[in-house]
């Protein structure tokens, strides 16, 4: 395993895809982050992440920054691997990222504890 990922046991893993696929399903989420809290769940850089998904890298890096207009394929792509398919969701309320919902994680898994130490 890549020494720059920290080891997350696997229950704590679901439940962080768990709140990911929560956060697209309710629109809480941009397609970027959407796309980069993915690549995030896979751990792979996103160089690994784009080469396994057949995109550029530039590509990818477009899409994660929100400054890309992805085609369907493309997103097809990236969603598959994770049993998702492109398709309509109501805009959420709220924008959450990816290092929202494993703060939040971290938060319910060391309830004493805050984000910061």
């Amino acid at each position: 395993m890549d020494k720059r990922r920290k080891r997350v046991d696997a229950q704590a893993e679901s439940a962080l895809r768990t709140a990911i696929y929560s956060a697209i399903a309710a629109g809480d989420m941009s397609v970027g982050q959407a796309v980069a809290a993915m690549r995030r769940i896979s751990k792979l850089t996103q160089p690994e992440f784009a080469k396994h998904r057949g995109l550029s890298v530039q590509s990818l890096r477009a899409i994660e920054a929100d400054k890309a207009n992805p085609t369907l394929d493309t997103l097809d792509k990236v969603a598959g691997i994770f049993g998702l398919q492109v398709g309509f969701v109501p805009k959420g309320m709220r924008r959450v990222s990816w290092r929202d919902l494993e703060e939040e994680r971290s938060a319910q898994d060391n309830p004493g504890m805050t984000a910061q130490g």
